[in-house]
């Protein structure tokens, strides 16, 4: 391995010499770092571009309200698969684990635990679709002129259960097999075929909401159903190894739903967190919260990227630890940073210049615009202090140290709600900013005392 053959030099050779090795080295594990984050980069930008354009589809219906119920019901299931997405998570962090030892049987029965699990998570989903309506229906409260429209949306959607949590981990699976290229072409593929699907269906059948809804069903089981044909393209050797009944029960089904136990309730925090973020911002009027939805698109721009170099994280960082290789995971984790110091810092360098200009091009609200000036401090900080919680995520999902990311999680959930009540009455809407990068910062702190050795 190039880890041994650094070592060698150092001990053997001049210093020269030792610096070119430990240069070849460090490429290497960029090489593996990029190959993985650019695709997954790539399929993460893809999910907003969608929905803008299912937005843009009923937009030219000629009713703002068919426009409020693609935003209400695409909210409805962005939060439902969100809390659901440890079947992506947890899969990913065993299956590299499993690749590193070489141990093809167990990363088959990932695969197996991961899907059985994700059908049955559907199928509950699909039982308890009624009393799930209601309870979203309770939290968002609809206007009620989208009702109907909403309502429409949910019975269609919801049928898309199965694919999408299917494909969940099947992408999980990918990932910690260390290949971000197929869950990139099933994403690209699936939003070109629900862009598609939805025009034929809004324009050729006049169906309005429930074209795009149905569009979106039809593009998430042509997803899963292109995945399962890669699957079998490119791993179809590995049918051999695989055993239903013995990898579907025992020691391998507990620590399968122990990873994802903690991933699912640290999950919940975290949606409570944005959740409330959404909702303290509007209770102070719909100015705040034109000014609070313009600049979490800031937040999610560099989330997008992070994200990248956090799947990065799992898939090496379990492969290393699963191999018990030390010095490939500790320069692993050196260069994650490394890169994501980099990333911080031409983002933080980019919103500091270029922030407002980034917002006048989501809005010509001259009174919105103003109002976000003063806010754009917090958007500065936003990749300062979020860095740190994307990279150790990626590295403790790759190695299934789920119990230290809920630690973490509600810690920094406590301290965000713990602060913004304290300060709300004398800083407004700068307390929920403040509490929003505390909660970022604090996440990272943490992790990073807590960091997984091996």
């Amino acid at each position: 391995m190039v880890t041994f053959a650094v070592d060698n030099h150092c001990s053997c050779a001049s210093p020269v010499q030792a610096c070119a090795g430990l240069s070849v080295a460090m490429n290497h594990y960029d090489r593996q770092i990029f190959q993985l984050a650019l695709p997954a980069i790539v399929s993460n930008v893809t999910v907003p571009l969608l929905g803008l354009v299912d937005v843009a589809i009923v937009g030219h219906i000629g009713d703002a309200v068919y426009i409020s119920a693609i935003a209400i019901g695409s909210m409805i299931f962005n939060v439902i698969y969100w809390v659901f997405g440890f079947l992506r998570m947890g899969t990913s962090g065993l299956t590299a684990q499993a690749r590193g030892r070489r141990d093809l049987r167990e990363a088959v029965g990932v695969l197996c635990r991961s899907l059985s699990v994700g059908l049955l998570v559907a199928l509950l989903i699909l039982l308890l679709q009624h009393p799930l309506r209601l309870l979203a229906y309770f939290l968002i409260q609809p206007p009620a002129e989208a009702l109907p429209l909403v309502d429409t949306y949910y019975r269609i959607a919801v049928w898309g259960a199965p694919a999408m949590l299917s494909l969940y981990g099947l992408s999980g699976w990918y990932i910690g097999m260390q290949n971000t290229r197929i869950p990139m072409f099933v994403s690209i593929f699936q939003n070109m075929v629900n862009i598609v699907a939805s025009l034929l269906l809004v324009f050729g059948a006049g169906m309005d909401v429930a074209g795009v809804a149905l569009g979106t069903v039809i593009a998430q089981y042509v997803g899963l159903a292109v995945g399962l044909l890669l699957l079998s393209v490119h791993y179809g050797k590995l049918r051999k190894h695989l055993a239903v009944r013995g990898q579907l029960r025992g020691r391998s089904m507990w620590e399968f739903f122990r990873v994802n136990r903690d991933i699912f309730v640290r999950t919940l925090c975290l949606v409570a967190v944005n959740l409330f973020f959404l909702s303290a911002g509007a209770s102070q009027g719909a100015l705040v919260l034109a000014v609070n939805t313009l600049l979490m698109q800031l937040f999610m721009l560099f989330s997008y990227v992070m994200d990248g170099f956090g799947f990065a994280g799992e898939a090496l960082a379990g492969k290393y630890w699963g191999a018990g290789d030390a010095q490939a995971y500790r320069t692993t984790v050196a260069r994650l940073f490394r890169w994501g110091a980099v990333v911080m810092l031409l983002f933080t360098l980019c919103y500091a210049l270029g922030g407002t200009s980034f917002v006048g091009l989501l809005t010509s609200d001259g009174e919105v615009l103003a109002a976000s000036r003063p806010y754009m401090i917090w958007a500065m900080l936003i990749p300062v202090a979020g860095m740190a919680a994307f990279v150790w995520d990626g590295v403790y999902i790759g190695v299934t140290e789920t119990r230290g990311m809920l630690l973490a999680m509600l810690l920094a959930a406590v301290l965000f709600f713990g602060l913004y009540f304290l300060l709300k009455t004398k800083m407004a809407n700068h307390a929920l900013w403040l509490a929003f990068i505390v909660f970022l910062s604090v996440r990272g702190l943490i992790q990073t005392l807590r960091r997984p050795r091996l």
